[in-house]
């Protein structure tokens, strides 16, 4: 394996100055929520399925011969597409916001 520590274009970051700032500090709890409460509400809707399959509520034909598992669980597909398409929106906001961190630390003199 070839050492990367000799390519001239390496740059130290002091990771501890990084985690003292403020703003990278803001930036992490909002993170942090926003991936939380996105994965708790998921897995609450996906966990939900396999206890509500046996209940009568969802054995209750919804169309034809097609019962509310079936709705529910296409339900689950279209939350997940949306879910993607959300944090890939949200994603473009942290990265725009992680920059903005990198730029105040080499503002402050961060190498």
């Amino acid at each position: 394996m070839a050492n990367i520590t000799k390519n001239k274009n390496v740059q130290s970051v002091d990771y501890n100055a990084i985690e003292a700032m403020e703003s990278f500090n803001k930036f992490v709890k909002k993170k942090n929520t926003f991936l939380f409460s996105m994965t708790a509400g998921f897995l609450f809707l996906y966990i939900l399925l396999p206890i509500l399959a046996f209940q009568p509520v969802l054995q209750q034909q919804v169309v034809g011969s097609i019962t509310g598992v079936w709705v529910y669980s296409a339900g689950l597909f279209i939350m997940t597409i949306v879910l993607c398409t959300v944090y890939v929106k949200k994603a473009t906001s942290f990265d725009r916001a992680a920059a903005a961190v990198l730029a105040e630390y080499h503002a402050k003199g961060g190498k």
